[in-house]
């Protein structure tokens, strides 16, 4: 029993840091959830939830080997054990909450664009990595030397994934120039057309609207025409054309095409009333029809196929009930006698 003593205070600060350690990051973590909800910590409170207790515990044995005499050959080594686990720990916490806020901002476009595979594989990368720099600096590692040599492999590694490199960098001149963004709809190289789910480190995803996933290398995209139908703004202007007969009142068509399409809004979905609709007299006259064109918002791209839909209909109906007829093509044959003189009756033909 009297060796046990002098391990008696030191198992008591242990005990007694630890337990004071506990309670402060349990008023700590209630404090956060009342005064800011549990909505905006939750992400937070879950990256530290594990790695905090760690901390607690090292504190407290921290604070034990303080107090215990202990040789300076072996409180030395546990000192920079215990470091070193902080270290590690913190740079864990760290990389997982930005890495998972970076996430949420793209998901709540808070930053102005979505957060991409690449940018959050960047900032937890850029974390680890110095995170690692300044463990090997509390070991007592010499980092100079260590740079060089990692510049040196760095340019073998460079040299032997030169495809993927290039991938790698034209993904980081997309989120440089954003020509596209996460959640836009592009269409890239006249065949790939959809929704971009993720720029990622080597390659773009595309989803189609056929719920289709495809994935294009990102030094394609960059070197592709791309047409992104989100930009400037999602709106965009949808052209209708409506052929009648020549025999229509050109004025009158006008009319009636414009009211249809201001009676559609707020009923059509997709649909939008600003700017208002408007009908021209282009492409104008064809070989059997007089060819209007109906010019009205839609709030989106693909919000122009259920729009053209019920507008159709809706205009269809709108003609008949005028008495505005939609003509078809007719070709007029004309039978000629012997001496050239037409014949009575010339027969139309469909």
């Amino acid at each position: 029993m009297p060796g046990m003593w002098p391990l008696f205070w030191p198992a008591v600060a242990f005990v007694g840091v630890s337990l004071v350690a506990l309670l402060f990051r349990a008023a700590l973590t209630s404090g956060l959830r009342r005064w800011f909800g549990p909505a905006n910590v939750q992400l937070f409170l879950s990256a530290i939830r594990l790695p905090s207790i760690l901390w607690c515990l090292v504190l407290g044995l921290f604070v034990a080997i303080s107090v215990v005499e202990m040789p300076p050959r072996l409180k030395e080594p546990l000192h920079t054990l215990l470091q070193a686990a902080i270290i590690l720990s913190v740079t864990f916490t760290v990389a997982g909450v930005l890495s998972s806020l970076a996430a949420a901002a793209g998901e709540r476009r808070a930053l102005g664009l979505g957060m991409t595979g690449l940018v959050r594989t960047a900032v937890r990368g850029a974390i680890l990595a110095i995170g690692s720099l300044v463990l090997l600096d509390a070991l007592g590692v010499q980092i100079t030397p260590l740079l060089t040599a990692l510049c040196v492999g760095g340019l073998a590694v460079a040299l032997a994934l030169q495809d993927t490199l290039s991938n790698l960098f034209a993904g980081v001149h997309l989120l440089a120039d954003k020509p596209i963004r996460v959640g836009d709809y592009v269409k890239i190289a006249d065949t790939i057309e959809g929704y971009v789910v993720d720029v990622g480190w080597r390659s773009t995803r595309v989803r189609m609207l056929q719920n289709n996933v495809v994935i294009v290398p990102n030094k394609r995209v960059a070197e592709s025409v791309v047409i992104n139908y989100d930009m400037p703004e999602r709106r965009m202007a949808l052209l209708l054309p409506v052929s009648v007969s020549y025999a229509s009142d050109p004025d009158e068509v006008e009319r009636v095409l414009i009211d249809e399409a201001r009676r559609a809004v707020g009923e059509v979905a997709g649909l939008v009333g600003e700017p208002p609709p408007m009908a021209r007299l282009i492409p104008g006259f064809g070989a059997y029809s007089l060819d209007f064109t109906l010019v009205c918002q839609v709030a989106s791209f693909v919000d122009q196929y259920a729009v053209q839909h019920e507008l159709r209909k809706r205009i269809l109906r709108r003609l008949r009930a005028e008495s505005i007829d939609i003509p078809f093509p007719v070709r007029t044959i004309e039978v000629r006698g012997p001496d050239g003189d037409r014949a009575a009756g010339s027969v139309p033909a469909p």
